[in-house]
């Protein structure tokens, strides 16, 4: 009986760390409006699992390009809230802070320089929270960092 229990557990956690998050097109949630998902910590093209598709991966608070984990293919590092280009901690190389829900332009933290707000799984433009202002929706709960992955991926690579 403990075995049986123990290879349940072990199953569970196994299955519950390859958990697949699927981000949509706006409030969609049709898999036709996949535009990528998270899945071992790889950003993959839609909802492909193969190697040659993989758009960023991460490795503790650092995004690199595709599989690559060599320093000049490093897209972000990220700390505190903080979203630096590449390998850079100069405060000159932020590319946006978030912060309660909202990712800023840069450095700033001033309402006028909202790129986007997140809430309850959606990404929504600026300020806004209207419904047809629904960038896109992360289909579970996800780190700063890999949020950060699927942003790029949203913004630069679909």
């Amino acid at each position: 009986m403990k075995k049986l229990i123990l290879a349940t557990i072990i199953l569970l956690t196994i299955g519950t760390g390859n958990a697949q998050t699927k981000v949509y097109k706006g409030s969609s949630s049709y898999s036709s409006d996949i535009i990528c998902n998270l899945n071992n910590n790889k950003v993959y093209k839609k909802t492909s699992s193969y190697p040659s598709d993989v758009i960023c991966n991460i490795e503790r608070n650092k995004i690199f390009k595709s599989s690559s984990s060599y320093s000049s293919d490093q897209l972000y590092t990220i700390s505190d809230g903080k979203v630096y280009k590449g390998n850079s901690s100069y405060t000159s190389d932020i590319v946006m802070t978030i912060k309660d829900g909202k990712i800023y332009n840069g450095t700033s933290t001033y309402s006028s320089d909202v790129i986007a707000t997140i809430k309850d799984g959606k990404v929504y433009s600026k300020n806004s929270s209207y419904s047809s202002d629904i960038l896109f929706t992360i289909n579970g709960n996800v780190t700063i960092v890999e949020f950060v992955a699927i942003w790029h991926t949203v913004r630069y690579s679909y």
